[in-house]
């Protein structure tokens, strides 16, 4: 055991979380033409790290517009390189009892009651699980999808010769699983007047434009000036959004939503709209850089919560930029919008992705009381 930590020790370098360069992705390329030229095996000369480098980079589409987004591989590497380092690191707990290291490699040494002690362990005794409770369900389904799509990579691409990727138990998310992120025009109006009544033109702008537009948070912190383009035809502005899978798709904007664009920029002290360079964040710090989706969703989070409106005590999770998709969605079906254009708005490739954001609502609207009548029940209807 002690032979395979060395051997491994390579995947959990820097190099690893910083992403692999281009010329990487070209090298493993090339091993691989000249493997099926000298009619060898595919991947016979690979290790572990060739693989987990494979998997993340390698090209699978003609349009590379179609390929995984960076936050995507960013999280898939992130995801995996926690699972190799906590097999290793936790191997007597776990109990991965490995008889034999096959040829130095952690992944051909796996078998499926390894997999399904790592899972057990992860969701039970983890330091994670151990400091601050269970994972929600929707986190261990995230976890277990990734790791099982990487395993079964491996198994088909020939490189480990059992399907351990079944050894995985089924992490099934129920709808109650899921946290609460319905927010309703009410709601939304609520926290709009309060930011704008406590002066804070920051929040209140990033608030508007987020439940006008339906934009997710990362496709937000994307925005350059250059997104903003005006219509002539119908005169009116929208943004050019970059979304999932590197898909764009234009969202009109009201002029409201504009006047809050314009606000926002007037409040941080940077150009207007018009006199702005192209390639400059739409919407940046106090710094004057553009936001992560990490840090805007830390920024919306704290600054809702402290806000301290009465209605978030009933809530069961905090809001944050992805609650206000959640109430586009839930706004444009008390317009009357038809589900299907709604999907279309918010770039999702399924209707039963966004069927998912309004089935707490489709519950309750088509509750039996709504059909009671008064001369049924008198005056206590």
């Amino acid at each position: 055991m002690h032979e395979l930590v060395e051997n491994t020790k390579e995947i959990q370098g820097n190099a690893w979380k910083q992403g692999l360069s281009e010329i990487s992705i070209h090298a493993l390329q090339e091993r691989l033409d000249a493997t099926e030229k000298n009619g060898q095996k595919p991947f016979s000369d690979f290790s572990d790290v060739d693989m987990l480098q494979w998997f993340l980079h390698r090209r699978e589409h003609l349009n590379q517009q179609h390929e995984k987004s960076t936050r995507t591989v960013q999280a898939y590497e992130r995801e995996l390189l926690q699972f190799i380092e906590q097999l290793l690191t936790y191997s007597v707990e776990i109990n991965v009892d490995l008889g034999q290291v096959v040829n130095g490699s952690l992944f051909k040494s796996l078998s499926t009651r390894h997999i399904r002690r790592y899972q057990e362990w992860l969701s039970e005794k983890s330091p994670y699980v151990l400091a601050k409770g269970a994972y929600s369900v929707a986190t261990l389904s995230r976890k277990t999808t990734i790791i099982k799509t990487f395993l079964k990579f491996l198994f088909e691409s020939g490189y480990i010769t059992e399907p351990i990727h079944e050894g995985f138990f089924k992490v099934n998310i129920q709808k109650d699983d899921r946290p609460n992120r319905d927010l309703g025009p009410k709601e939304v109006i609520q926290l709009l007047d309060y930011f704008r009544e406590i002066h804070h033109p920051i929040v209140f702008s990033i608030i508007h434009i987020l439940t006008m537009t339906g934009m997710r948070n990362e496709e937000f912190t994307r925005l350059r000036v250059k997104d903003l383009q005006y219509d002539s035809i119908t005169g009116t502005y929208y943004l050019e959004v970059l979304g999932k899978g590197n898909k764009r798709r234009q969202i009109p904007l009201k002029d409201k939503g504009m006047n809050s664009i314009r606000l926002f920029r007037s409040a941080r002290g940077i150009d207007d709209i018009n006199t702005a360079e192209g390639n400059d964040p739409l919407f940046t710090t106090n710094t004057g850089r553009a936001y992560s989706p990490s840090y805007l969703s830390q920024y919306i989070t704290k600054a809702i919560k402290e806000s301290g409106l009465p209605f978030l005590k009933f809530r069961s999770s905090s809001i944050g930029p992805h609650t206000f998709r959640h109430a586009f969605a839930i706004i444009s079906h008390l317009n009357g919008v038809d589900v299907y254009q709604i999907m279309k708005s918010l770039g999702h490739e399924q209707l039963t992705t966004t069927e998912i954001y309004l089935e707490k609502v489709f519950e309750k609207e088509r509750h039996a009381i709504h059909l009671w009548k008064s001369d049924v029940f008198g005056e206590y209807i």
